[in-house]
C-alpha cells in the first residue's frame, strides 16, 4: 500500500461521516487497518462486537473468495448495513495450493503460529528451492446495499525458507521469503504496509471506493 500523509485529528473532523460500516472481524490490528482505508470515504468503521453481532460465521468455502463472501452476507443480512470481509491464508505449490482456506487450523485447532510454521516446514523438509514457491493470497468482499457487491484479491509471491527467519509479523510470515535476505517478518510495518496481499487488495477495493463515491460526489 502506497504511503499516505497521515491526517491530523483537525482534518479527520472535516471529513464527513457518510454512514456505519462493519468491518467482518473483532481482531484489533485488522479493524485499524480497515479504519485507515475507509476514513477518506467518510465511513464510519466498527468491528462486528461494536455492531453487536457475536454469532459464530461457519466459513466452509473452498475458496477464500466464497470464505470472505459468506461473512460479509452473514453480517449485511443481520444488520442491513454495509459490510466488508477478507479471508487470506497462504498457498504453497508444492503442496497442491495448501494451507489455501484451512491456513488458520492448518497444524489443528488451537495451534500457535509457531506450530503452523513449524508443521509446514516439516511437510516442505528437503524440498528443492525452485518447488518451494508460495503466495500469500486475500480476498476482500465489500457488500453495500442489495444492488452493490465487490470482490477483489491481492497476492504476494515469494517461497518457503528453511526455517523462521524474523520476529515481527504473525502467522506465516517467518517462513515466507520474499527475497533470498528477508522474511515477511524481517521488513518492518512500513513496508510490510505497502507490499502484502492485504495491502495490494485494499489498493484495489480503494479504487472501487474512489469511483463510487468520491468521484460520484463531485
Amino acid at each position: 500500500m502506497k504511503h499516505h500523509h497521515k491526517p491530523s485529528e483537525e482534518e479527520h473532523s472535516t471529513v464527513p461521516v457518510r454512514q456505519r460500516i462493519i468491518i467482518a472481524s473483532n481482531n484489533e490490528g485488522k479493524i485499524r487497518e480497515f479504519r485507515q482505508l475507509l476514513r477518506p470515504f467518510g465511513f464510519e468503521a466498527v468491528s462486528m462486537r461494536e455492531a453487536g453481532y457475536t454469532k459464530e460465521i461457519i466459513e466452509d468455502g473452498e475458496t477464500f473468495e466464497e470464505n470472505a463472501h459468506i461473512k460479509a452476507r452473514a453480517i449485511f443480512e443481520a444488520l442491513r448495513l454495509p459490510t466488508i470481509a477478507d479471508d487470506s491464508g497462504l498457498e504453497i505449490d508444492f503442496l497442491d495450493g495448501a494451507p489455501g482456506v484451512y491456513s488458520a487450523r492448518y497444524a489443528g485447532e488451537g495451534a500457535t503460529d509457531k506450530e503452523r510454521c513449524e508443521k509446514v516446514l516439516e511437510e516442505m523438509h528437503g524440498v528443492a528451492r525452485p518447488l518451494r514457491d508460495a503466495r500469500f493470497v486475500c480476498s476482500i468482499y465489500f457488500i453495500y446495499d442489495e444492488d452493490s457487491e465487490y470482490s477483489v484479491n491481492g497476492t504476494v509471491e515469494g517461497y518457503i525458507g528453511d526455517e523462521m527467519t524474523g520476529k515481527n509479523g504473525f502467522g506465516y510470515d517467518p517462513i515466507f521469503m520474499i527475497d533470498d535476505n528477508e522474511s515477511m517478518a524481517t521488513i518492518d510495518d512500513d513496508e510490510k504496509n505497502r507490499i502484502s496481499h492485504r495491502a495490494r487488495a485494499f489498493e484495489k477495493l480503494s479504487v472501487i471506493l474512489k469511483e463510487k463515491f468520491l468521484d460520484a460526489d463531485k
